[in-house]
């Protein structure tokens, strides 16, 4: 196996293993209902992101590029690879745009909710709107996945 290659697969790894251990986490968290526990919880989702998917995202885009430049891929047309990135830019946007600032929201409501001892509103609203977008930015990968293994058309 080349060394891009194994790059590519260890990106993959962090990046999809992160996102989708994190969401088991945190969901745990929530269902436990303990403010504290949510507290720490959404804190360390938030590093988890810094210290495994966006290396996990590096690895995956300067692997990627350097594969496809290596195989002379074409980047025109419609087929796996480019409907890939497409997937991939759109995740990247959901995660940046929304889920980022959505994260913050739930550390500084839960903060507030270990003062009250009570899980607030606005805490309930950053979250279900996180899980709705974070299952959107966990699926789109999955696909990606599918179309890099397969690579169907």
């Amino acid at each position: 196996m080349n060394l891009w290659l194994t790059l590519h697969l260890i990106g993959v790894v962090l990046f999809l293993g992160n996102i989708i251990t994190a969401a088991f986490w945190k969901v745990r968290a929530d269902l436990l209902k303990n403010p504290a526990l949510i507290h720490s919880t959404v804190k360390n989702v938030m590093l988890a992101d810094y210290v495994f998917t966006l290396p996990g995202l590096v690895f995956i885009i300067v692997s990627g590029i350097a594969m496809a430049v290596r195989a002379e891929m074409p980047m025109s047309g419609l087929n796996w690879l480019s409907l890939s990135l497409i997937l991939f830019a759109v995740t990247g946007i959901i995660w940046l745009a929304v889920l980022i600032p959505l994260q913050r929201a739930m550390i500084r409501h839960s903060a507030q909710c270990i003062e009250s001892g009570n899980i607030s509103k606005a805490y309930r609203k950053a979250s279900l709107f996180w899980a709705i977008f974070g299952i959107a930015a966990t699926l789109l990968p999955i696909i990606i996945l599918y179309f890099m293994i397969t690579k169907g058309f």
